[in-house]
């Protein structure tokens, strides 16, 4: 595991130093080009890597550390079952914005229909105004819309987006892994933003990542409740109880 911990580091230093180059205003590549998209591509590999190792690296010796202590108040925001209450509200509110989004798609027409709503979303989302901005401002996402529209994408992703937004919208009301749905929600959130739509969008995704963040209690007035012990994730540790040998007495531990 130590073997892993120590490739973190350089691989991560390197992502860095190439986003630097992407990003910097003085000789960045220019947009379109193949020194552009082979630069995107080693960082987001080098970006995966360090993620898996890092998650390689949550069982090792120390991993649970707690190095830098946060305030007090965050720590009871998203630490203590209390805390749920202050969640509860914005669960309520984003899993019926989520749920009416979902529903008004699976009942109307253009989505689960064929998906010709969402193609016309594409070819707006991808389009280069003759002058403006364009909508999408990372050319690999509109990359990735070319390649979903060249494919015809549109008749079974509209299904997973319909579906998606109702999922979310359910998990959150009856707080069944918060974290998960709320994970799923800010990514829609966060794909419809990279395609120029607003709207709401920054709002919700905001409250989302609070809902994230405080996954352990969150739900707690929902099914986590009971769920997330059974899944192994108690908010308190229960002493383990260590067989006696014969002859001999019970401990806890």
């Amino acid at each position: 595991m130590a073997r892993y911990r120590t490739w973190v580091t350089p691989l991560a230093l390197i992502a860095a130093v190439v986003l630097i180059y992407m990003e910097n205003p003085w000789f960045s590549p220019e947009e379109g080009t193949g020194i552009r998209l082979a630069a995107t591509i080693i960082f987001w590999v080098l970006s995966l890597a360090v993620l898996v190792l890092m998650f390689a690296d949550r069982d090792a010796p120390g991993a649970e550390a707690v190095e830098v202590e946060g305030p007090a108040f965050t720590r009871y925001l998203f630490s203590n079952t209390r805390a749920g209450y202050f969640w509860l509200p914005i669960r309520i509110f984003l899993g019926f914005e989520w749920l009416v989004a979902g529903w008004e798609k699976l009942t109307g027409t253009g989505w689960v229909d064929g998906g010709s709503s969402l193609l016309g979303y594409w070819q707006r989302a991808v389009a280069i105004p003759d002058t403006g901005r364009p909508a999408i401002s990372f050319e690999w996402y509109r990359g990735f819309l070319d390649f979903l529209i060249s494919i015809h994408a549109e008749s079974w992703f509209s299904w997973l987006i319909v579906f998606g937004e109702i999922a979310v919208g359910v998990g959150l009301l009856i707080g069944a892994l918060t974290g998960i749905a709320a994970f799923f929600g800010a990514t829609m959130n966060m794909s419809y933003m990279l395609a120029g739509s607003a709207s709401s969008n920054p709002i919700l995704f905001a409250a989302s990542i609070g809902l994230i963040m405080g996954w352990r209690v969150a739900g707690y007035y929902g099914l986590d409740r009971y769920l997330l012990p059974r899944l192994g994730v108690p908010w308190g540790a229960r002493p383990k109880t260590v067989q006696p040998a014969i002859g001999g007495a019970s401990t806890s531990g």
